[in-house]
């Protein structure tokens, strides 16, 4: 073996790689370029996006849950909320919806949409449901979620490899096991909006990595941009740990500025200084980054600044002679360490964090006309729940780390026992230099804890308390931990002394869960195979034969477990959390009918009770109360409340409401009830969306919902009960019992009541008409109950008064409205929608009227124009053209650098060209020429020769 023994006499200089064009946005000379691809990358993207999607699916069809089986995957958010916005987007891109980006008319008689597109239906992903026909939605969010995790599956791949050499396998076993955490299978499966947050991770690790190079000036802030507009919420938790993992990589890496660049193994790409010189001498467990070989076709060799590179050996035929910025990147570096490269010196560490600064900031102004109205949204929304965080106790924490586990208030920090154990060895691991292992294990344990600690917890959710989970961050410690495995992993196998410390902290582990509740004899029995699996895969490795085996071994292991957690986690969601029934065909016959009755906007078409899901509006059509969301607004809450209104989730979750008083104001012609379309009496129309009120102000509501719905109308239309708590004969009678919980009912007529503040509320509710005398309702248990008689000659003359008022023409937009009035009036024109903020009539912030849009109508107008932009939104834009400004000067800055450096490089690679052609001996190239035979790289060249036959390439793994 030429490079076995000590060479005698002067070394031969290797060649160095042909000089590379510096692309359009190129850093300045002391970056080094971003390492070329290694080879098998994109097959180890691949590996992973199809051990995700096996995975996932086959989990699924083991639970026999859709699309794979019966049960239906319809829970909590995911049918209340993505599921009827991804149908709603559906009919934005087809045309079909009755509003726009902007405005949004179906939902909760008319309520902001850009919050919700920001929250629910930014991602880029999401157009994809445009694909499908609409009644298969619920195929399409299900397909957007697979896809999703597979992306991030390959997402995370890419950055282990471009962080360190490895075996390609490795990577992407490793990059599925983050793809596959417990996080992504127990919630993210159920709010897919959180799973850009996953794929956000990796992404903004990988602009860590630009930023420490000095790379990509242009292309990091774009994706930060894309990442923050996807998912602003998890993508604000990926930004807080990428930020963590790049102080780890800047403390324990070396600089890329003034070292040579990365070189590319037939196993990996090896960053400058992969195998520091303060590792020790190389053992059994070093990387195959300290043992010389031969080069790889098609690629640059080593150049003198990397540890291996001293050692001669053979040449790569056919690679161009040397360039001048060739010669001058691979010049030594006096300031250099031993092994080829430094780590940066504090101006230099401030220099990366301000770069790093800047190309966060400027992604996220370019974001900001998004960013701004979501903020600006939530602050206008209904207040949810205000709690304390509770932490979880230890022992349940230390469950979830393992497989088939599931709660819903725990961190779900299951990632693949490979990783576990992985990351277990990482302290036992001599080779490797101290400050990357305990850096690594320390930032691994700081993320931990810091899932557990208040103030922590508060930094990680944006200084709020979930109202559901209070573990969403847990994805960020499955990415962690993912980077530590690989990073020992970047330095060989583990050792057998440092694989069984390794098994005795996971075993350690599973015995403190052994108290929770949440563990099962499953998650205990997967653990032990799966650190047998693993275990004998790293031991296969390090002796260099049966690659494949240990490779299935893995693969297995990290497939096999998470799709046993996610078929775990399918059966226990739908025994623990609400669910909804699934689209069928009855629902499919709903909408069609609700589709016939459309009169928009001269009526509105409720899709009525009983509720598929809380915005059956966006999901089944027409243009009702019902409302859910995050961004529900405060005001429309409150109006509804004051109207009689029920809902759940403390006030988000609005329900419709049957009140024929109701029904009248806001113009809904035709509603869903009792399995059909119900329409108005043709002989009493509803109103149009606009009528004209007297001068003075709106009315003030009071505790009673039927007086409250007196002052809106204008007229008296209920009665009180008469003695003995029973209405007048032909009235119709209504119940108000918002706390009630059980049956009511009247004669013969039951309904069912769900109320109990503050959690939900019941609606008021029709029980039929009297038509016995002094026949009393019967009213459930449950805080304070009234009875009023609605009279409908009454409602019918109230409402022909309001009709010779009211516009004679409305023309809605998906940003506003016209409406064309009678002649001759005057007083208040009042639009029968929220007056949520962003209204503006007539040139000026639109009144209230109860709740209500409202505006003055000026002496001698005809017609009354209101526009609607979401709070935020110049705003934003003014951010977002000021990020395009930064962009652009990034982009500027870098070319001039790039230019200048060239400049420089190319005088200086001509003077060294210059020397070493008249003589080795003499020139810069001495030093690195002899330094083989007194150098570290002495043992290193005789490492293979002393140790085992397969450690050189067991070393990668």
């Amino acid at each position: 073996m030429p490079n076995a023994t000590r060479p005698r006499g002067p070394a031969p200089a290797a060649p160095a790689p042909p000089a590379a064009v510096p692309p359009a946005d190129a850093a300045p000379a002391s970056a080094v370029p971003a390492p070329r691809r290694a080879p098998g990358g994109p097959r180890s993207l691949l590996l992973a996006a199809l051990i995700t999607v096996l995975a996932v699916c086959g989990g699924d069809a083991v639970a026999r849950v859709f699309p794979f089986g019966p049960r239906h995957r319809a829970v909590n958010d995911l049918a209340n909320q993505f599921v009827p916005f991804h149908a709603h987007l559906w009919d934005l891109l087809h045309g079909r919806a009755d509003g726009g980006l902007l405005l949004d008319w179906q939902a909760g008689w008319g309520t902001s949409f850009l919050p919700d597109y920001g929250t629910y239906l930014s991602s880029p992903f999401a157009p994809l449901v445009a694909l499908l026909p609409r009644g298969d939605v619920e195929y399409a969010v299900y397909a957007i979620t697979v896809l999703k995790t597979a992306v991030a599956a390959a997402a995370m791949t890419h950055l282990l490899r471009r962080t360190g050499p490895g075996r390609w396998w490795w990577a992407s076993a490793l990059g599925a096991s983050y793809a596959l955490c417990g996080w992504s299978l127990a919630e993210g499966t159920y709010n897919p909006m959180w799973l850009d947050g996953l794929i956000a991770f990796p992404l903004l690790c990988l602009v860590g990595e630009w930023v420490r190079e000095g790379v990509r000036p242009v292309l990091g802030p774009l994706v930060v941009a894309v990442c923050w507009v996807a998912n602003f919420y998890t993508a604000y938790m990926a930004t807080i740990g990428a930020a963590l993992v790049l102080t780890v990589r800047l403390t324990t890496e070396h600089a890329p500025a003034g070292t040579a660049p990365a070189r590319t193994t037939e196993r990996g790409t090896a960053a400058p200084g992969a195998a520091p010189a303060d590792a020790g001498p190389p053992g059994p467990g070093a990387s195959d980054a300290a043992a010389p070989g031969p080069t790889t076709p098609g690629l640059s060799p080593p150049g003198p600044a990397t540890p291996d590179a001293a050692a001669p050996g053979p040449t790569t035929p056919g690679l161009s002679p040397p360039g001048p910025a060739a010669l001058a990147a691979v010049a030594p570096d006096p300031a250099a360490s031993a092994d080829g490269g430094r780590r940066p010196a504090g101006r230099g560490v401030v220099r990366i964090l301000l770069r790093a600064g800047l190309t966060a900031g400027t992604g996220i102004a370019l974001a900001a006309p998004v960013l701004v109205p979501v903020f600006l949204g939530s602050r206008h929304a209904h207040p949810g729940l205000v709690k304390e965080f509770d932490p979880a106790p230890a022992t349940d924490v230390l469950a979830r780390l393992l497989p088939v586990t599931y709660s819903f208030a725990t961190p779900a920090a299951f990632v693949s026992t490979a990783v576990l154990l992985l990351v277990a060895a990482l302290p036992f691991r001599r080779e490797i230099p101290g400050r990357r292992r305990w850096a690594w294990a320390g930032l691994c344990l700081a993320v931990a804890a810091s899932l557990q600690w208040g103030p922590t917890h508060l930094v990680w959710h944006a200084f709020a308390t979930p109202n559901g989970s209070p573990y969403r961050q847990t994805f960020v410690l499955s990415g962690v931990l993912v980077l530590a495995a690989w990073t020992g992993l970047t330095h060989g196998p583990p050792g057998r002394r440092a694989l069984l410390g390794g098994v005795a902290v996971v075993a350690a582990l599973s015995l403190g869960a052994l108290p929770s509740p949440f563990l099962t004899p499953w998650a205990l029995a997967l653990t032990a195979a799966g650190l047998a699996a693993t275990a004998g895969a790293l031991l296969l490795t390090r002796r260099g034969r049966y690659g494949a085996l240990a490779a299935l071994l893995v693969v297995g292991t990290v497939a096999g477990q998470a799709a046993a957690t996610a078929a775990y986690a399918d059966r226990e969601r739908l025994a623990r959390l609400d669910d909804y029934p699934p689209l069928g065909d009855g629902q499919r016959l709903r909408a069609a009918a609700l589709a016939e009755a459309d009169g928009w906007p001269a009526h509105r078409t409720d899709p009525g009770l009983p509720r598929v899901a809380g915005n059956d509006p966006l999901l089944l059509g027409g243009q009702g109360a019902a409302y859910y969301s995050s961004h529900t607004p405060a005001v429309l809450t409150e109006l509804l409340t004051a109207l009689g209104g029920g809902w759940t989730s403390r006030g988000r979750n609005l329900l419709s409401l049957d009140n024929p008083v109701t029904d009248a104001l806001f113009g809904v012609g035709a509603r869903w009830r009792a399995g059909e379309v119900v329409r108005a009496d043709p002989s009493a129309p509803p109103l149009p969306l606009v009528t004209v009120r007297p001068p003075g102000p709106g009315p003030a509501y009071g505790p009673s919902p039927f007086r409250n719905q007196e002052l809106l109308l204008g007229a008296r239309v209920y009665e009180a009960p008469r003695a003995g708590g029973a209405c007048r004969v032909g009235t119709e009678v209504f119940l108000w019992a918002p706390d009630a919980t059980g049956t009511a009912g009247l004669g013969r007529y039951e309904t069912e009541l769900l109320g109990g503040r503050p959690k939900r509320r019941a609606a008021l509710t029709s029980l039929g008409v009297q038509e016995r005398a002094g026949a009393r309702p019967r009213i459930p248990r449950g805080g304070t109950a009234e009875v009023g008689c609605l009279d409908r000659d009454r409602l019918r003359a109230a409402v022909a008064a309001l009709r010779t008022r009211a516009a004679t023409g409305v023309e809605v937009r998906s940003d506003g409205l016209t409406a064309t009035l009678p002649p001759g009036a005057t007083g208040t024109a009042v639009v029968a929608a929220p007056r949520i903020a962003g209204w503006r009539c007539e040139g000026r912030p639109a009144r209230a009227y109860g709740g209500l849009l409202a505006v003055g109508i000026r002496p001698g107008a005809t017609a009354v124009r209101c526009a609607f932009h979401p709070p935020g939104l110049r705003a934003g834009l003014t951010a977002g053209a000021a990020g395009v400004l930064l962009l652009a000067l990034s982009w500027r800055l870098g070319t001039r650098s790039g230019r200048r450096a060239g400049e420089r490089t190319g005088g200086r690679a001509e003077g060294l060209a210059r020397g070493r052609a008249e003589g080795p001996a003499e020139g810069p190239a001495e030093g690195p020429a002899e330094g083989p035979a007194e150098g570290p790289a002495e043992g290193r060249a005789r490492g293979p020769a002393k140790g085992p036959a397969g450690s050189r390439a067991g070393a990668v793994g």
